[in-house]
This record gives C-alpha cells, structure tokens and sequence, in this order.
C-alpha cells in the first residue's frame, strides 16, 4: 500500500528528529538505525534533486497483478506496448514483470530506454533496479547517442552517472570509425570512450591496434596507453603513449615513438605529425632515415615536411650515409634539406650543413664551417677554410668538393690555394700545392692527385728509414702517385724548376711553402671526435 505524500514527509521529518537528537547524545543506536532505514522503503526516499525514486507505470495493454508466494508482495505482468518512466528515463518493451516493492523491473523483447533527447538503448531483455538505478540489458544490444552507435551482446548502464560498461565485445561506429574492444566504458555526458584488450579502430584509410584506448566522440581524438599500432597505405605509427585526431589527422606521440610517412622515418621523444599538411617536429633522442637513399639524420630537435620533401635538424645534429663498406659521420650545429625542383618531376634533395661541420669516415675526414651534398650528382662541397685528411695527407683549400658514386668517393676537387701535407718526422712535411687540385680514389682511398697551375712541392726522398735529400721544385702542373696514404711519385709538368738537396744543408726558410699550416690537432680520429669544438 502507497503511503500518501503528507504522510511520507512526516516520516522523513520524525526520522530527522531522532537522527538529529542521537547525534547530539553521541547515543545511536544500531537498532534504531535499522528500523528506521526499513520502515521507510527505497521507493518513498527523495533523491538530492528532489525527483521520483518510485518506478511509474505508464502504459499496458493488460495489468495482471499477482502475489509473490513468500513476500505476499504484490508485482504485476505486463503486456503489449508496455511503458514505465523513473525519473527523466523512459523505458518501453513488450512485457514485464514489474516489482513496486524492490522498485525494479524484468522487461522482455524489443526493449527501448530513452533518456533525454539523445540517448536511446536497444535489447531483447531488461533488468533494472530503482534504487541503484543501474539497467543490464543483454541480446543484441545497440546504444545510440547523437553520431555514436554501439553494438554488443550485454551492457550494464548506470543511468544516475550516464555510464555504459560491456565486457563481452563491443563495436562502436562514429563517423568514418569503426572501433572494436573486448571491453568498454562510455561515459555519456563526456562523450568518453574507455576501451581495453584488443583495441581496435578501422578507418577507410588506416587501422589502429592498442592495448589501451580513450576515444572522445565528440572531438574523435583517441588517446593511447601501453603498446600502439596504426597502419595505413601512407603512413605507419608506433608508441606507446599518445593521441591521434582521427577527424584532423593530427598526431602526438611518444614513448619509443615512431612514426614512417613512406618518405621518412622518423622517432623521437616525442613527435608531432600532421597527415593532411605532412609536416612533422620531434623532440630529444630524433633520428630521420631515408632509406631510398641510405641517409639517417640524428638531434635533438627536428621540423620535416613529406612534400615536398624537407627537414632541419639541430641540437647535436648528426648526418650518416650508410654504406656496407665506410660509413661517413657528420656532425654540425643544424642540417637541413630541401628538394630542388629541375626537369625531373620529382626534381632532387639538397642538403646543407652549417656551422662547425665535422666529417668521419674510415678513410676521409674534414672539417669546414659550411657544407652542401646534392643528391642529384652525390657530390659534397666544403666552405670556409676546409680541412680534408685522407690517411696520412692533409688537404686545405678555398673550398672543395667530393664526388661519390655508389656511397664512396670516386673523386675530390680543391679550388684556389690548393694544399697538400704529409709529415714525414716531426721536423719535416712533404708539402705541394697550386692554383687547383684534383684527387683520384680506388675503393675509397686517394691514390692520384693533379694539381694544376702555380705548382710548387717539398718532397723529401727517403731509403729506408733515412732520409737522403729533399726536392724543391717549381712548374705548371704535378702529378702525384699515393699508396698506403704515402706519396711514392712526384711527375713535374710543363718546364720543372727544382733542385735536390742534401736534407741537412738546405735552409730552414726553405722547409715549409708559403700558406703551410698543420691542423692534426683538430682532425677526426673517431666518430665521437666529429662533436669536438
């Protein structure tokens, strides 16, 4: 029997009055407590916004009311078109069982709880509790609300938080995604997504794996969490934290980060990548490969874009060209690339080192304040008082470029004030040079050099261990002969003008040729030397 409101408030106000004296006598009892928590049943207690806990009928077709044999509580069974309403929920189905004791519900067949005007809940069977205020539905259950439609076999929906939780796979459709989870939380009211175990999210153009998954429907951002996966026919993503704007096509990640954009491959601390624009910046610990033209860049901060193709690099930049045989290292305050449009209709990738370039490799190393390499001809240029070292010969000119064909120096050229030293003793330097020079290489190694106009060489002419005399000469050309990083041969061109001295009678002023410097204590001799100042 239903209490009537004056006399349901004025058990709640008694209620209070005993509750409020206890208190104050610090006395209150547990047997009081209890029978006064059960006096007054869940249906009849307000909540705090002051709406109906009583599970209202609305409408049936038929209304059988019977008897529960050990209760003695009445429950109705309810038939066709049957509607009820708790507070701002309405729930409609075909039958019911209808429990006004337990405040609850048994619904079956085509079921529909409406709440607000957005969310709409589908299933074959209902049960819902009033006073938890918590419905399980099961058999083909869909969520609806606003763009997001879930599917599932089972949910449990707490209607007072506006939470939907399954943990029997789920698919969710939300514009062009289609994700699926073997768990899932949604919080209504935050358009929040929870997945967990066997994430996944399939886009017309990539599909994304994790382990852990937040997806908000609204902004359909997906956040990250433990190992995570995204494939598509541009672009490939690995990490282990991060989120990705499916709407915008914006990422961030990191945690092993890795992102290929099939121009580059790129990993980091942490990166940022822009689909749509195909620019990208990464942060500590970055490294860009391309592996079309067997190059890495390494720092500590990098900006890319995918086309046309560029990037810069800074911060303890290091240039590799990878090859089976010598690798070469270069390391300068920032590197950069850009591709250069010509006739070809991908034109060609210039890069630029700038700023205390150093180069290592097992057989060549330099040093100059700026440098280029065009990929078009793969020839590396130096600029501003380069060195260049080829096992026991140092090299020094205006400016200077290598040639490499197949990732090895096929050859070198030194224009304006060309130099070439190699100490002989620690007194003494064989020393030649010219207006320009032209070096030859055979499986990375110098093994010829010409150098043209003004030429003039010191050359020391040794037996053995002993030195017997040195060679001053003059002319227009020379031609040099190197094996095992040695001068063997010397060939004065075009009218010679030299003499042949004991080494002990000639001049000091005569051992070292105008502009002779020695620079051994700056020259590479490891790869970490290359970031030495």
């Amino acid at each position: 029997m239903r209490f009537s409101e004056e006399k349901r408030m004025a058990e709640i106000k008694a209620v209070r009055f005993i509750l409020k004296f206890f208190r104050a006598s610090h006395l209150l009892p547990l047997s009081v407590i209890f029978l006064f928590s059960f006096s007054l049943q869940p249906q009849d207690i307000p909540n705090k916004n002051g709406g109906k806990r009583r599970i209202d009928l609305k409408h049936a077709d038929s209304d059988d009311i019977e008897k529960d044999k050990q209760t003695g509580k009445d429950w109705h069974r309810l038939r066709g078109a049957v509607s009820l309403q708790h507070n701002e929920m309405t729930m409609l189905c075909d039958s019911a069982y209808f429990y006004p004791d337990k405040n609850q519900v048994k619904a079956f067949s085509r079921i529909h709880i409406e709440q607000g005007d957005t969310l709409d809940i589908y299933g074959d069977y209902l049960l819902y509790d009033g006073l938890t205020e918590k419905a399980l539905l099961t058999g083909k259950v869909e969520l609806i609300d606003k763009e997001t439609h879930l599917f599932t076999n089972s949910v449990t929906y707490s209607v007072k938080d506006q939470v939907a939780l399954y943990t029997d796979s789920g698919k969710i459709i939300n514009g062009d995604n289609k994700l699926t989870s073997r768990v899932g939380i949604y919080y209504v009211s935050e358009n929040l997504f929870h997945f967990k175990d066997s994430v996944k999210i399939v886009n017309p153009d990539y599909v994304m794996t994790a382990d852990t998954m937040d997806y908000n429907t609204k902004s359909e951002i997906a956040i990250f969490t433990g190992p995570s996966e995204m494939k598509g026919d541009s672009i490939y993503l690995y990490c282990e934290r991060g989120w990705y704007d499916t709407k915008n096509n914006v990422t961030r990640i990191w945690r092993n980060a890795l992102i290929n954009n099939m121009k580059q491959i790129v990993r980091g601390d942490s990166l940022f990548y822009n689909e749509n624009t195909g620019y990208g910046q990464s942060f500590r610990n970055i490294s860009i490969s391309d592996t079309n033209n067997h190059i890495i860049i390494k720092g500590n901060y990098a900006w890319y874009y995918k086309e046309p193709e560029k990037f810069l690099v800074t911060d303890s930049a290091l240039f590799i060209q990878i090859s089976s045989k010598d690798s070469m290292f270069l390391h300068s305050d920032t590197i950069s690339a850009i591709t250069v449009s010509d006739t070809s209709a991908k034109g060609y990738k210039l890069m630029r080192a700038f700023h205390g370039c150093r180069i290592f490799s097992k057989n060549l190393q330099a040093k100059c304040d700026s440098l280029s390499y065009s990929f078009r001809d793969s020839v590396i240029r130096l600029y501003t008082e380069p060195v260049l070292w080829s096992e026991e010969n140092q090299l020094t000119s205006d400016s200077m470029a290598i040639f490499t064909k197949n990732r090895q120096a096929e050859r070198m050229e030194l224009y304006n004030s060309a130099f070439i030293t190699s100490k002989v003793d620690s007194l003494r330097y064989d020393q030649v040079k010219g207006r320009s020079l032209t070096g030859y290489f055979k499986d990375n190694e110098l093994y010829k050099i010409d150098v043209n106009g003004n030429g003039e060489s010191i050359y020391y002419l040794v037996d053995g261990e002993e030195i017997v005399g040195v060679n001053t000469t003059r002319c227009s050309s020379i031609e040099i002969y190197v094996e095992n990083g040695k001068i063997i041969e010397i060939f004065e061109r075009q009218s010679p003008e030299g003499v042949i001295d004991p080494p002990l009678i000639t001049p000091g002023s005569n051992l070292l040729l105008p502009g002779f410097n020695w620079f051994d204590s700056i020259r590479p001799k490891k790869i970490l030397d290359i970031f030495n100042k």
